[in-house]
């Protein structure tokens, strides 16, 4: 039985799998939108969502707490200084996966995940 086994491993080990959903969350507050297979984004989305919602609250300690996951300082700022300005008032559901149709080598699926308040700009 799978009960409450909520992740999905990917095919990686623990420390594998937290370091590459760190890398891509700064990837994703840095460019607002990154290219990605569907499983990943799946797993992004519920990794970066909190984070996002704790940048709300713009306190020293939630900074840490950020940081700590993140470990990017320049992710942070951004996180801190524009993207919780621009979500503030929406309560959750800041990214959106878009499906993009399968790659070519493997026909893994692929789609983009992306800052919802972000796309105005981005459909070219």
């Amino acid at each position: 039985m799978r009960h409450n086994k909520k992740n999905n491993h990917l095919g990686r080990k623990a420390a594998h799998r937290d370091a590459m959903l760190s890398n891509m969350a700064t990837s994703l507050i840095m460019h607002k939108r990154i290219f990605t297979t569907v499983p990943k984004a799946k797993e992004l989305r519920k990794f970066v969502e909190p984070i996002i919602t704790k940048s709300k609250e713009d306190t020293t300690s939630s900074r840490r707490v950020v940081f700590s996951i993140l470990q990017n300082k320049f992710a942070v700022t951004e996180l801190f200084q524009y993207i919780s300005q621009k979500v503030a008032d929406r309560p959750g559901g800041y990214t959106r996966i878009i499906k993009t149709g399968y790659r070519l080598g493997d026909n893994a699926a692929m789609c983009f995940i992306e800052l919802v308040d972000y796309n105005e700009n981005m459909l070219g």
